[in-house]
């Protein structure tokens, strides 16, 4: 059997100083940022994702959930990797497991890039023919990536044609004081707007003056030029 050290080690050996330096700064893992106090070493997302292919079958979902506790950044995003690919193959089980863990540990899925790769895959996907309510538990929560995490796993949802739950906390959220919240709720109507258009501007419609101006931009990126002119002048 696979062990976190094993992991560990591979990953360190794809690490890369000068890459590291940059992932620093556009996770904003400097003093007063979004990401102050987490670790880079420097490996790339496809070299992560190859790593995850290779580990998890035989890596617990024990040491995987140790993992994601790690201090660097890369093992937290590999753990998480690992995480969607147990969930996709287990049986209900497993899968109630991997959420469980998910769900104990949204502290450690501490930036963007860790929500994004696990809240649609996870999160959403479990909770499609189940209770939901701890999507508003999370979207009343103090830490921003359970915010986020809870607005992410109304992708899930979107897929299946299911648009009310994303609304919903996009409702609750609208003016939530994260710009990496406006960011989200903005995509997830977008991806709304690609499936059913006139859902996305029933919402918009009444809301969009008062909405952060990233999250509007977000919303309407795929609208065409002149309906977003007049929705960023506020002539709609």
């Amino acid at each position: 059997m696979a062990t976190t050290a094993d992991v560990r080690q591979e990953l360190a050996s794809l690490a890369d100083p000068r890459r590291a330096q940059g992932l620093s700064r556009f996770l904003q893992m400097v003093p007063g940022g979004y990401g102050e106090g987490d670790r880079a070493i420097g490996v790339s997302v496809p070299e992560q994702r190859k790593v995850a292919a290779r580990y998890w079958r035989d890596l617990s979902l024990a040491d995987t959930a140790e993992l994601l506790t790690s201090g660097v950044h890369e093992e937290r995003l590999t753990s998480l990797f690992i995480l969607v690919r147990k969930f996709a193959k287990g049986d209900e089980k497993e899968r109630g497991q991997i959420f469980g863990v998910l769900l104990a540990n949204t502290d450690r899925v501490n930036n963007w890039d860790l929500v994004d790769s696990s809240a649609p895959y996870i999160v959403g996907p479990w909770l499609i023919d189940k209770d939901r309510s701890v999507l508003d538990r999370l979207a009343g929560s103090d830490l921003v990536w359970d915010r986020r995490i809870a607005i992410m796993a109304t992708f899930a949802f979107i897929r299946a044609g299911d648009f009310h739950w994303t609304f919903r906390l996009s409702e609750r959220l609208l003016h939530d004081p994260h710009d990496l919240v406006h960011k989200a709720v903005g995509w997830m109507l977008r991806e709304v707007g690609n499936r059913d258009r006139a859902a996305e501007e029933e919402f918009l419609a009444g809301r969009y003056r008062a909405m952060p101006r990233v999250m509007l931009r977000y919303a309407i990126e795929k609208f065409e030029p002149q309906r977003r002119k007049d929705y960023l002048s506020g002539g709609v």
